[in-house]
């Protein structure tokens, strides 16, 4: 189902797909400029260290996560939050299982079926 530019979406109709061991990802909703996606984590499951060219902000949801940026880890619980620069090197390892809500700028293209 394509949600870009749709002003509301529903989390029944936004479907979980596998983003690694132990990792999956749900696109909430986005357009060009912005995309939203829900990340839900097993404890110990290891987001590998990647960059991209999107600025990423994300809140830590629930649990607990070791988030490495740029060389610097921090331990971050539920309400805290993290910015990631165009380019940084970065990954977060669950050290309990958890959730991170990440917004992305521009929309991750790689993040959307071929057919939206």
């Amino acid at each position: 189902m394509n949600r870009k530019g749709r002003p509301f979406a529903f989390d029944e109709e936004c479907p979980w797909v596998p983003a690694g061991e132990g990792i999956r990802r749900k696109v909430l909703t986005y357009d060009t400029g912005v995309m939203m996606v829900r990340v839900a984590f097993e404890a110990g499951a290891v987001g590998a260290a990647h960059s991209h060219p999107h600025i990423q902000c994300s809140l830590v949801e629930e649990g607990v996560f070791d988030v490495t940026i740029a060389g610097r880890t921090e331990r971050l619980r539920q309400g805290d939050s993290f910015l990631v620069p165009p380019d940084a090197v970065h990954g977060a390892v669950a050290v309990e299982a958890g959730i991170l809500l990440d917004v992305f700028t521009p929309m991750r293209d790689d993040f959307v079926p071929a057919s939206e």
